[in-house]
């Protein structure tokens, strides 16, 4: 397993943020967020966009014929190990 958080947990963790930010403002007398629903799909494409990015970023993407035959390479080592 993994060390790492789920989507879930991070889209809970996003909007209980953005809870706790509209509630201050709201204490403050402060204007709220203005969240409708284009807002809200706004939101989750741009929290989906960088989701997608940090990820296709993280991966290896390997492209080249000299990289997918290294990922070859690592994979029998990895599983020479095992």
């Amino acid at each position: 397993m993994k060390n790492r958080p789920t989507i879930s947990t991070i889209v809970r963790t996003v909007f209980m943020y953005i809870a706790l930010i509209n509630q201050v403002l709201a204490i403050l007398g402060r204007d709220k967020l203005p969240i409708n629903e284009d807002n809200l799909y706004q939101l989750l494409s741009l929290i989906a966009t960088i989701i997608t990015s940090l990820f296709a970023w993280w991966k290896n993407n390997s492209f080249t014929s000299p990289a997918l035959q290294a990922d070859l390479y690592l994979k029998e080592l990895k599983n020479a190990d095992k």
